[in-house]
């Protein structure tokens, strides 16, 4: 008797639903406590906890309706057979159109274009319910309709013209990579990595928002200095117009070997007045960089990736898998469809973990901006940021420590107050 893999699946997406439900639970009774943390009491004013607040509670009881849609829709797309019977489906429709649908890549972007089009549709009522009823109620939302659907299209158009070919490339891959295949789909994956790391800023980016140099003064200068002081080879600086979107405020860098950028939200540089406190974030940013922290993480992500890979090949001609999901045939993205759904339990401890490292390069950077002397700054500039994002001031342990991948408030400010440790 095949073992019942499909079952298994399901059965382990609900315990899931069930075990994050009740972390869900948990953080929701805490976003409910009426009082700060100690830590916060006079650091946080009164009026920015209760909109904090009212906030988190607002997207607590959204969350709660958009996970068990999630999980009654995708346990009933799988239990009911619903993927065999939109393949069958999708081949009917190429051979209408007149192409042939023995083609594997032409059935398969047949699949996905229909898959896209049923996420589209499926998603939209909780996206325009999140961007204009509860990012506008909490004075976030600054999209309008327009803007929010010419995104929208624009996301699909870019879909359509990159997804294709690399579909293709990997389905060809998968056919003919014998027993080599773990690795020629790793490196595909990795040169396509590097790919959109550097089109993305330059070419991609640029279409949903406007980057321009950060005017010459004060703030430019400290940078600048900044990141000469540490050889961080600082190439462009940015202010990008988030604030025609949200008013949520960031910052980042990105780049490769010398040709490093930085990129500030305008709502960061609007929200901090002080200079210093955005100088301080950046110096948080860079002690990532000055630590290997991204190259730590990209190179741990390629060794998953392989991983992951292997342990496809080792199951792709398995006829009793693909039996178990309803197919009779074994197309390579069905394949690796299922895959995705079998390693479910392996990819929840794999975010666990690296969500335990992020974490604790969070404290290391934060280490490092304060050894530069910017402990005060940092301390300001992170307090500033959970005021204007009304940041969830009360965390539940459990929650965050599976779910948040950079530590809460009250722990970040507890160890910049942690006086150095004298050296010997």
């Amino acid at each position: 008797m095949a073992f019942p893999y499909m079952e298994a699946v399901v059965g382990f997406m609900i315990l899931m639903y069930i075990f994050e439900t009740y972390l869900d639970v948990r953080q929701h009774k805490a976003l409910k406590l009426p009082t700060l943390p100690k830590t916060l009491e006079g650091v946080i004013s009164q009026e920015k906890f209760e909109k904090s607040r009212a906030y988190s509670l607002d997207k607590s009881h959204f969350h709660f309706v958009h996970e068990l849609v999630t999980i009654v829709t995708e346990s009933t797309i799988l239990y009911f057979r619903v993927l065999p019977w939109f393949w069958k489906k999708s081949g009917d429709f190429v051979t209408v159109v007149g192409l042939n649908a023995e083609n594997e890549i032409l059935h398969s972007l047949a699949f996905l274009a229909g898959m896209m089009i049923w996420s589209q549709i499926t998603d939209l009522p909780f996206s325009l319910y999140s961007t204009f009823v509860i990012e506008a109620r909490h004075g976030f939302n600054k999209q309008t309709p327009w803007l929010f659907f010419r995104d929208m299209i624009k996301g699909i158009l870019l879909s359509v013209i990159i997804g294709p070919p690399i579909v293709a490339a990997i389905i060809v891959i998968v056919q003919k990579g014998g027993p080599y295949l773990a690795i020629y789909l790793w490196a595909f994956t990795f040169g396509l990595a590097i790919v959109m790391m550097t089109l993305y800023p330059v070419l991609i980016a640029p279409l949903f928002n406007k980057f321009t140099p950060l005017p010459e003064g004060q703030l430019r200068e400290k940078i600048e200095n900044l990141a000469s002081s540490l050889n961080y080879p600082l190439k462009k600086l940015f202010v990008v117009d988030g604030s025609t979107r949200s008013s949520h405020s960031n910052a980042y860098m990105y780049g490769f070997f010398k040709n490093k950028r930085i990129v500030l939200y305008d709502t960061l540089i609007q929200q901090c007045k002080n200079d210093e406190e955005i100088v301080a974030v950046i110096a948080h940013e860079l002690g990532h960089w000055k630590l290997n922290h991204t190259v730590y993480t990209f190179v741990a992500m390629q060794i998953l990736t392989f991983l992951q890979f292997g342990g496809y090949t080792l199951v792709r001609n398995s006829t009793d898998l693909f039996r178990s999901f309803g197919f009779d045939t074994q197309p390579v993205l069905i394949g690796l469809i299922i895959f995705q759904h079998t390693v479910i339990p392996l990819q929840q401890l794999v975010s666990f973990g690296l969500n335990l490292v992020s974490r604790s390069f969070e404290f290391q950077a934060d280490a490092f901006a304060k050894k530069l002397g910017y402990a005060s700054e940092l301390r300001s500039g992170l307090v500033k940021l959970q005021e204007e994002n009304l940041s969830a001031m009360n965390t539940d342990p459990w929650f965050s420590a599976y779910h948040y991948s950079h530590p809460p408030l009250v722990e970040r400010l507890a160890a910049l107050d942690e006086p150095d440790k004298k050296e010997d």
